[in-house]
Order: C-alpha cells, then sequence, then structure tokens
C-alpha cells in the first residue's frame, strides 16, 4: 500500500479543524469558483518560497522543507485551492515579505543566513499576533500552514520526520512513549 497525499491532506485538515485557507477546497474536493486567472510562479518565485519553507522547517538530523519541494507544494496549494482574494493576499504578502526583507538587512532572503531569516520571520508572526487585525489573511499564517501540511504529508515528512508504519496492525490505545517520533498518518 503507498501513501495517498490527498487522503493524508484530508486527514490533516480534518485534524486541524478546516481552519486553513483552502481548506474547503481540499475537503471537498472542489476548485473555488472565483481565481485568479493565469496566476504563474517562475522558479525565482519557487526557490523563495522553497527558502521561507526550509526556514521554519530547517534541515536537523532529518531533511527540512526544501528537500521536501514545499515551494512547488505551496505553489500548487494556491493555484489549486485558494481563492481570487487569498491568492492576492498570499502573492502580495510574499512579494511585501521580500522586499521588507531586504530594505531591513541590505541583503535578499535568499542567501542571507538562517538565523536573521528566522529572525525577521519571527518579528513578522509577533507584529501580526499584536495587530488584533484577524479578519484579513496573513501570509505569516499561510506560510505556517502550508509548510506544516506539505512537509508532513510529504513523503519525506511522513516517514523521516515522522514514524511511518504502512501497515500498522492491531489497534493499541495506551503504548509507552519513550521519545520516539510520532507516527504519520495514512
Amino acid at each position: 500500500m503507498t501513501m495517498n497525499r490527498r487522503d493524508a491532506l484530508k486527514s490533516v485538515m480534518v485534524m486541524m479543524g478546516g481552519t486553513m485557507i483552502g481548506a474547503t477546497a481540499i475537503m471537498t474536493g472542489c476548485t473555488p469558483e472565483n481565481q485568479i486567472e493565469g496566476l504563474d510562479f517562475d522558479p525565482d518565485d519557487i526557490a523563495f518560497l522553497d527558502e521561507l519553507g526550509d526556514t521554519i522547517i530547517p534541515e536537523t538530523d532529518t531533511p527540512g522543507a526544501k528537500a521536501a519541494g514545499i515551494g512547488s507544494f505551496m505553489v500548487m496549494m494556491v493555484k489549486d485551492t485558494y481563492d481570487a482574494d487569498s491568492q492576492k493576499a498570499f502573492v502580495d504578502g510574499v512579494n511585501k515579505l521580500g522586499k521588507d526583507f531586504k530594505s531591513a538587512n541590505g541583503k535578499a532572503f535568499v542567501g542571507a543566513p538562517a538565523e536573521e531569516r528566522l529572525a525577521f520571520l519571527n518579528g513578522m508572526y509577533e507584529e501580526y499576533k499584536s495587530s488584533g487585525d484577524k479578519r484579513e489573511p496573513q501570509v505569516i499564517n499561510m506560510l505556517k500552514d502550508l509548510t506544516v501540511l506539505g512537509y508532513f504529508s510529504s513523503e519525506i515528512g511522513a516517514t523521516q520526520a515522522l514514524n511511518y508504519i504502512e501497515v500498522p496492525g492491531r489497534f493499541d490505545p495506551c503504548i509507552p512513549y519513550n521519545g520516539e517520533r510520532n507516527y504519520a498518518i495514512s
């Protein structure tokens, strides 16, 4: 039995309570009716999204988000599951993020030290939390949601960052925890 990514995404969305932007499209399988026509991302955009994802889930003893192809995953999710307003918010937010980072640090996000990138994203998140404006989708939350969803539903995330048992066998509700990794959803 192979891992079915679409089923894994649906399972993760159910666990998250459908709170992620684009959750309706994932859970129902229907593409939103109002989307931006011709929305496209070039290889530089995907590389930038890879770096953003890798800052959120960096390589440690397991591969990071970039190794899981998180940039391509984000592009697919934004194009397929976001409505026009969310697509615009994502694209505008990512573009603003890149410009703001460059003006604050004097260099591009891609190629900057990981500590600077992480400090910048953490600052964005703290600013979002303290703003009190929870009505509009904020790009930092979109990036976090997409990175976590994409990474842990990828083969790398499910088999190397989590314990993946293709056929788990019997149900055992009480097993001792010895510090091992969590189990992947299959």
